[in-house]
């Protein structure tokens, strides 16, 4: 057997072994053995690059292209259902479909409602040749790149006695299973970012990301729904489905057909009860009449089809008791308390835990221990205590008490205020995330603090894995429990104390050179990241990405930056009284100033480079300028920063105040309408990249 040949037999038997382990779960061989089987490919395939496949199952770790994504109009619009909340509007709906088909026989085809992003996969000869997004319903996003990641959607369809037709479309959703959901967000809550707030957010971001490695990462899963094309196996929606299933599609196992109303809302109510124990989230049910002839006889209104309809459940609310209060203690000490109860199954997940946000959340609800509190996710994954069953608090028990003391080192906890606050203490103006900015920032400001932010175990260990973090220093040789080992064990106090850390002290019993090594290289490496960025992952309160990156372009010098007043920092756009005086306190604090210090002899970045500085301007200096559609020559994200170089201010929606929109291809109509109404002048791609050399 030839090299060529080898190629097409991996590749055909990774296929299979991928739809066994992410569809069937029925895996039958060890994960040894398909990395095994996966590097004998990357290494043939990387000997014969004109053997190059973007199906191939190599392919499914994303590449490090980062693209905007373009419009596609669908070949058949997606219509959104009609929903319907009781039981009552399903007898409604059948007996209309009863009318419509003037009593003909019919049956209905039963299947879950995931929860996630719509999706339209297009296949021709059995290979995928484009996924794209729901969008508006005529056009979306096409986001084919991103979900050549998703394991459990195959790249091409597996040989079956069923013919696969030579074009077909089958729809489905994008999900991310509580699993992966409840680990990212794990993950950014160490992380001190905001958490998302349900599996349909985090999927839907997940697929909109610009790096397909983002994508791969957060293992997102889907199930398939709807089989569109002109040579379909059969007139029966549910057996067109059966076949996909037979190709390697994900399909429902709960998918049934009913005959009857009755039969109907027996499986509506089943399902009410057991989507808890589902993998995936779900929010209903969608019935459709089966037979595609029929289907046609029924039509559309103008919004949704007549022959099918949404049953939406209610959102899930669980009554359990309060146990206790313990309190958490994040990077930048912000004490969050946190209600400890008993066991509850809801949404699919077993919750004992729910963040009560800060005092004036639990005084709303005059918590006490021993309460039975109402528990809720319904649309929002995040557990919250939505009410309190006031009729059964136990006649002993006492209100909850918001600590003093910091739990993790027991400093007196002190509370941050301000007299006066403005949106510009939260972010650029103009940009359109400026009201829920401002909202976080005033609930930072009724949080209550520890001040002790150089001996609170906790605070040093989170500033240390912010530092590590891929938006800041990137040393990602470095981990979570990396640092907490190297905290115990007294090699770090701060993160400065990163670069002084060599192989031979990480290295223990002397069995892990290679990963010791890896790590230092990592923290060398890490030198060489870029002044805005070293700003940001100092981890000064409030001071976020964006912000960190107009502080370094503006002052240009980590010594200019570290020696401005109240009246320089506020000239920077964006940056209020807030946030300046939360800078000026970070630097006049000494061991701050030792620690930075200890990182400029140590060799970080503490200046713009001269290639940044020289391509700045003032060009756009007091312009607003949006950003909207699809570009040839440079990404958003280039033009962004292009923008920001140049003195200008990036805004995401259109105002009076808009100076002009740059404006690619598929600009939105509805931008469009309002530019003109408005006179907003829009500036083409080329005519920009003009401006720009003028």
């Amino acid at each position: 057997m030839d090299e060529k040949q080898r190629i097409e037999q991996l590749r055909k038997e990774l296929h299979e072994h991928n739809y066994r382990y992410y569809v069937l779960n029925q895996p039958v061989i060890g994960d040894q053995e398909f990395d095994f089987l996966m590097h004998e490919l990357q290494d043939l395939e990387a000997r014969h690059p004109e053997l190059y496949d973007a199906n191939s199952p190599t392919q499914r770790v994303g590449s490090d292209i980062s693209t905007d994504f373009r419009q596609v109009k669908h070949r058949y619009p997606m219509l959104s259902l009609a929903n319907t909340y009781n039981e009552e509007d399903v007898r409604q709906w059948y007996d209309s479909v009863k009318k419509g088909l003037a009593g003909e026989d019919f049956e209905v085809c039963c299947e879950m409602k995931y929860d996630g992003l719509s999706i339209s996969l297009t296949y021709v000869d059995g290979r995928l040749t484009q996924a794209v997004t729901r969008g508006d319903g005529v056009q979306g996003d096409d986001v084919t790149k991103n979900v050549r990641t998703i394991r459990s959607i195959p790249l091409q369809t597996l040989p079956h006695s069923l013919p696969v037709p030579h074009l077909f479309e089958i729809r489905g959703e994008i999900l991310m299973p509580w699993a992966s959901f409840e680990r990212l967000n794990r993950e950014r809550e160490a992380a001190e970012e905001p958490l998302f707030a349900n599996p349909r957010n985090a999927a839907s971001g997940t697929l909109k990301s610009l790096d397909p490695k983002v994508v791969a990462s957060r293992q997102l899963d889907a199930y398939l729904y709807y089989l569109l094309g002109e040579e379909l196996p059969a007139d029966g929606h549910y057996e067109n489905l059966e076949a996909a299933r037979q190709w390697g599609f994900k399909i429902s196992e709960g998918m049934r057909k009913a005959r009857s109303v009755e039969e109907i809302l027996d499986y509506i109510n089943y399902w009410d009860r057991e989507r808890k124990n589902l993998p995936v989230a779900t929010d209903g049910i969608v019935l459709k009449v089966n037979s595609l002839r029929q289907q046609r006889a029924l039509g559309f209104t103008a919004k949704s089809p007549r022959w099918a309809i949404a049953y939406k459940f209610k959102a899930e609310r669980e009554q359990t008791r309060l146990l206790e209060v313990t309190y958490q203690v994040g990077r930048t000490g912000a004490v969050t308390p946190v209600a400890n109860m008993e066991p509850v199954q809801l949404a699919g997940t077993t919750v004992k835990r729910a963040t009560l946000n800060n005092e004036d959340f639990i005084r709303s609800f005059d918590l006490h221990i021993g309460d039975m509190v109402y528990v809720e996710k319904g649309g929002e994954i995040i557990p919250k205590i939505v009410g309190v069953n006031i009729d059964e608090r136990p006649i002993i028990a006492q209100p909850v008490q918001f600590i003093k003391r910091c739990p993790e080192c027991g400093t007196p906890l002190v509370k941050l205020r301000v007299e006066s606050l403005e949106l510009r203490d939260v972010t650029p103006s103009g940009s359109k995330t400026n009201v829920s900015q401002l909202s976080t920032l005033n609930s930072q400001l009724s949080t209550w603090y520890c001040p002790n932010d150089a001996g609170c175990p906790p605070q040093i260990k989170g500033r240390i894995e912010h530092f590590i973090s891929r938006k800041a220093m990137n040393i990602d040789s470095l981990g979570p429990e990396t640092v907490d080992e190297y905290f115990r064990r007294g090699l770090i106090h701060n993160v400065a104390d990163l670069y002084d850390i060599d192989v031979q002290q990480i290295n223990g019993d002397g069995s892990r050179t290679k990963s010791a090594q890896k790590i230092v290289n990592g923290i060398q490496q890490s030198k060489q990241v870029p002044f805005e960025r070293v700003v940001f992952a100092l981890g000064i309160r409030f001071v976020g990405e964006t912000s960190a990156r107009l502080l370094a372009r503006h002052f240009k010098t980590m010594d200019a930056l570290m020696e401005a007043g109240l009246e320089q920092l506020q000239e920077v756009d964006g940056i209020g009284e807030v946030m300046a005086k939360s800078i000026i306190a970070y630097f006049h604090n000494p061991q701050n100033r030792d620690i930075v210090e200890r990182l400029r002899n140590y060799g970080l970045q503490f200046a713009l480079s001269a290639e940044q500085t020289a391509r700045q301007s003032d060009r756009l200096k007091g312009q607003s300028i949006v950003i909207s559609g699809v570009f040839s020559h440079h990404s958003r994200d280039e033009y962004k920063l292009l923008i920001e170089q140049n003195g200008g201010k990036n805004v995401g929606s259109i105002s009076g105040k808009t100076s002009f929109i740059l404006a690619g291809d598929n600009m939105g109509p509805s931008k469009l309408e309002k530019a003109q109404k408005l006179g907003i002048r829009i500036v083409s791609e080329d005519e920009f990249l003009q401006m720009m050399t003028d």
